[in-house]
């Protein structure tokens, strides 16, 4: 009999999320552990194929009914060769993960970026469904990117960085200094920490703000006060979403993609950050671009990652030991 299932696993620096998904695409189980980095995170992958085994045994799924596994994480990848280049959450360094993984589970593994794995995973079952081409937005304490182009992930070459959006320079003097070195990214002023650090500029110069009353401000602090009419909390939303709107026009003039997916932990806010951002994007971007490009948000969550993962085990695209 035909294998029928396979597997997506999404590792993150706190916990990793699991899945099992059909052939066709549905979602049959998902679940998660722990991720332990303790000991340069050699207990990592043994704890996923321990928690895989048991869900297995406990669904009446036999090993044999798995056709492979894909498997995502934040960090550099070389996905040709299977091999985790760099993840600072873990601490692997050149660690041939998906030969690691696949002794253990017994079955093919294929690897990949968690951001590529996400757009692949909103591109498959999300909000790019039925589309071809799809540029992912991840914006959270960081700005992350997955472009998927024709059906496949584009990686670049050399380094395989292609999507490194967060760190488009959007502020050519005067900007702040990104965690990358340099100055003016767009992640200084349009993740969470940047809209944080905006609006707590404006505050200063406004003289008041609604944020003032609050001791520990969020981005949902900043997003609702800015509808109920905070001018401190306007601004740094108008300009937070004017900045992600000229890199996402600008990425769209080079790609055109059919659409362009806000995900992560800010795009909670919903049609409170995309409206402000669909009227920067069209401002900057071509007339024909624009009419051939729709701004969604994202519509599987923290699902994303593992069925992006599950899609790369069904395609094939990486690296596979």
């Amino acid at each position: 009999m035909e294998a029928q299932y396979v597997l997506g696993i999404d590792i993150g620096g706190t916990y990793t999320k699991i899945a099992i998904f059909t052939e066709k695409g549905n979602m049959c189980a998902d679940w998660e552990i722990p991720t332990i980095p303790e000991n340069g995170g050699s207990f990592v992958l043994s704890a996923v194929a321990q928690s895989v085994h048991d869900k297995l045994f406990e669904m009446g799924i036999p090993l044999s009914q798995v056709a492979g596994a894909g498997m995502g994480m934040p960090g550099y990848i070389d996905s040709e060769r299977g091999t985790i280049v760099s993840s600072v959450n873990i601490g692997w360094k050149q660690y041939p993960a998906a030969w690691e993984l696949s002794k253990l589970l017994e079955v093919p593994v294929l690897i990949d970026n968690d951001a590529n794995l996400a757009a692949a995973g909103e591109y498959w079952q999300g909000a790019g469904k039925h589309g071809e081409d799809l540029l992912f937005l991840t914006i959270g304490t960081g700005i992350g990117c997955g472009i998927i182009i024709g059906g496949k992930v584009l990686y670049g070459t050399g380094a395989g960085i292609a999507g490194e959006a967060g760190h488009i320079t959007v502020i050519q003097e005067g900007g702040e200094t990104c965690k990358c070195g340099k100055n003016g990214c767009l992640e200084t002023v349009a993740s969470a920490p940047g809209i944080i650090r905006l609006a707590k500029r404006e505050a200063q110069r406004e003289g008041y703000s609604l944020l003032d009353a609050k001791k520990n401000w969020t981005t949902k602090d900043v997003f609702d006060l800015a509808e109920a009419g905070d001018r401190a909390a306007k601004t740094a939303v108008n300009k937070a979403m004017q900045y992600l709107g000229l890199a996402a026009a600008n990425a769209a003039a080079l790609l055109n993609p059919s659409r362009i997916v806000i995900g992560g932990g800010v795009s909670a806010a919903g049609e409170k950050l995309l409206t402000p951002l669909r009227k920067h994007f069209y401002y900057y971007a071509l007339e024909r671009v624009k009419q051939g490009t729709e701004l969604q948000l994202a519509e599987l969550g923290n699902k994303a990652g593992v069925t992006g993962a599950a899609w790369l085990a069904l395609t094939g695209k990486g690296g596979q030991q």
